[in-house]
C-alpha cells in the first residue's frame, strides 16, 4: 500500500485497525505528563493491565491458604505450569506435550544440552552463527569444555559475507554439508538480536537433520514475534524468555520445547528432579525417577509460581488475538516505520542503513538502523524526548514497533522528533 508522512494519514491507519483497542491494555512510562514512544518490546514488553490482577491472585491465595494453596487455589500451584501448554503450543507450532515453562533461557537451554549435546570422538562440533548474543557464546563454549573439548575446534561459526549485514541460508547451508557428520549439534538465535533477521528455520533444520545432528533454536526474539512451526520442521529443542514480545515481566519465567519423538523414555539423558516425575506417583516419594510422558519429564524444579502469574496473563491475550492476526499489524507497522524512517532521512539529507532484511519473510518486529552521521548523541536526544529506544555500538538503534500496543501514530511522531534531533546536528 502506498504511506503518507502525516498525523492524518497515521490517524487513519489506527481508526482501521483491529488491534488498536490492544494498546489500553498496557500501561505507558510515561514523559510530560504523555505516553512514551515505546520501541523496546525486543528487551522488555509493557506490563499488562491486568498482569496485576494475576499476581495478586497468587499473593492473595498464599495468604489465605497458605500451604494448602498447592491444591486448593483456584490455579492450583502444583499443576499450573500445564495452564500454559495449550495456547502456547499455538504461538510456536507444536502439540500441547511438547511445550512447558520453567527456569529462565540461558538455565533451558544449559538442561536441554544435557539431553541434545552428547558428544563422540567423531561427532562433537557445534555450529551456531557469529556474533551470538553473549550469552549463547558463554554457554556453548562452556557445554564444549564441560565435555572436554577445545572450544577453537569443536565450535564452528556461521559467518557473513564481507561488507554484508545478514546472514545468506546458502552459506549456512553450506557450513552444515562441510562439517557433515563430525556435527553433533546445530543451535542457532532464530532471529538474530542485532539486525532482527530472521532465519529460514525450517530449510536450516531439514539440512541439519540429514546430517544427523540434532537441532536447537534460541527463540528469545522469534516467539511472539514470528511465525513457528517447531514440530511440523523437526527441531528436536528449543526456547525463548517471556519477558520480550510476550510481556512476562523482568527476568520471568522460560519456555521450552521438546519434540514428542524424545517423550516417554528413561533412556534419554537428562537432568531430573522432582516435578519431572510422574504426577501421578509425584507424592508417594519412591526413590525411583519415572518421568512425565511429555515435554514435563525435563521439569526439575516445582513452579515458580509469582513469576509465571505475570506470563499467563499475557498469554491469554496472545490467544486471544491470534499470531496470524499479530503479525498482519507487524507487517504493516514495520513497514510504515521504514517509510517514516527514508522521509525522515531524505528531508534531513542523512544517511540511514537500515541492516535489517528488506524481505517481509526474513525479518519480524525490530529495525535495525546504522546511524552513519550521528553517533549516542541522537539516541540520548530521542530517549530525552520520550522515545525509548535501544543503542547498540558502533552506532545502530534498534526499533520494535510491537504490534499489541504500538500506533501507526507512534511511528509519525517519531518520524517528527527524530527530524527536531537532527537538526540540532547531533553528531
Amino acid at each position: 500500500m502506498s504511506f503518507e508522512n502525516s498525523l492524518g494519514f497515521a490517524s487513519s491507519l489506527d481508526e482501521k485497525d483491529p488491534l488498536a483497542s490492544y494498546r489500553n491494555q498496557f500501561i505507558f512510562p510515561q514523559h510530560q505528563g504523555k505516553d512514551v514512544i515505546y520501541f523496546t518490546g525486543n528487551s522488555l514488553g509493557l506490563q499488562p493491565k491486568q498482569t496485576k490482577k494475576y499476581i495478586d491472585e497468587v499473593v492473595n491465595d498464599w495468604a489465605s491458604l497458605a500451604v494448602e494453596g498447592h491444591f486448593k487455589a483456584d490455579k492450583p500451584w502444583w499443576d499450573y505450569h500445564e495452564r500454559f501448554s495449550e495456547q502456547l503450543s499455538k504461538v510456536v507450532g507444536a502439540k500441547p506435550s511438547e511445550v512447558s515453562v520453567m527456569n529462565t533461557l540461558t538455565v533451558n537451554l544449559h538442561l536441554l544440552m544435557v539431553s541434545f549435546y552428547r558428544p563422540s570422538s567423531k561427532r562433537f562440533k557445534i555450529i551456531c552463527e557469529e556474533k551470538a548474543f553473549p550469552s549463547d557464546q558463554y554457554m556453548i563454549a562452556s557445554q564444549v569444555r564441560f565435555h572436554g573439548y577445545d572450544p577453537k575446534e569443536a565450535i564452528v561459526e556461521i559467518k557473513k559475507r564481507e561488507g554484508e549485514h545478514h546472514f545468506r541460508t546458502a552459506d549456512v547451508l553450506k557450513t552444515i554439508a562441510a562439517v557433515g557428520d563430525e556435527c553433533a549439534l546445530v543451535l542457532i538465535g532464530g532471529v538474530n538480536y542485532y539486525t532482527g533477521q530472521v532465519f529460514d528455520m525450517k530449510t536450516i533444520t531439514k539440512a541439519a537433520k540429514n546430517t544427523g545432528a540434532f537441532v536447537g533454536w534460541d527463540l528469545a526474539h522469534a516467539v511472539g514475534n514470528v511465525s513457528l512451526q517447531l514440530h511440523d520442521w523437526g527441531v528436536d529443542f528449543a526456547s525463548w524468555c517471556s519477558y520480550k514480545y510476550m510481556n512476562s515481566g523482568p527476568g520471568s519465567a522460560s519456555g521450552y520445547f521438546v519434540n514428542e519423538k524424545y517423550h516417554n523414555t528413561k533412556e534419554i539423558p537428562r537432568l531430573e528432579g522432582w516435578w519431572g516425575h510422574s504426577k501421578k506417583e509425584r507424592f508417594l516419594m519412591a526413590p525411583e525417577f519415572i518421568p512425565e510422558p511429555d515435554a514435563n519429564a525435563w521439569q526439575i524444579s516445582n513452579a515458580p509460581i509469582l513469576s509465571l502469574a505475570p506470563y499467563l496473563s499475557s498469554l491469554h491475550m496472545f490467544d486471544e488475538v491470534g499470531m496470524d492476526a499479530i503479525i498482519t499489524k507487524r507487517n504493516k507497522i514495520v513497514s510504515y516505520l521504514e517509510f517514516i524512517l527514508k522521509e525522515v532521512a531524505i528531508a534531513t539529507n542523512s544517511n540511514f542503513e537500515i541492516i535489517t532484511p528488506v524481505n517481509q519473510e526474513e525479518r519480524g518486529t525490530q529495525l535495525s538502523v546504522f546511524l552513519h552521521d550521528y553517533g549516542r548523541e541522537l539516541f540520548d536526544y530521542l530517549m530525552e524526548h520520550g522515545v525509548f529506544v535501544d543503542w547498540r555500538e558502533p552506532n545502530v538503534i534498534r526499533l520494535a514497533p510491537v504490534p499489541l500496543y504500538i500506533s501507526y501514530k507512534d511511528i509519525f511522531n517519531f518520524g517528527e522528533i527524530l527530524k527536531k534531533g537532527i537538526s540540532k546536528n547531533l553528531k
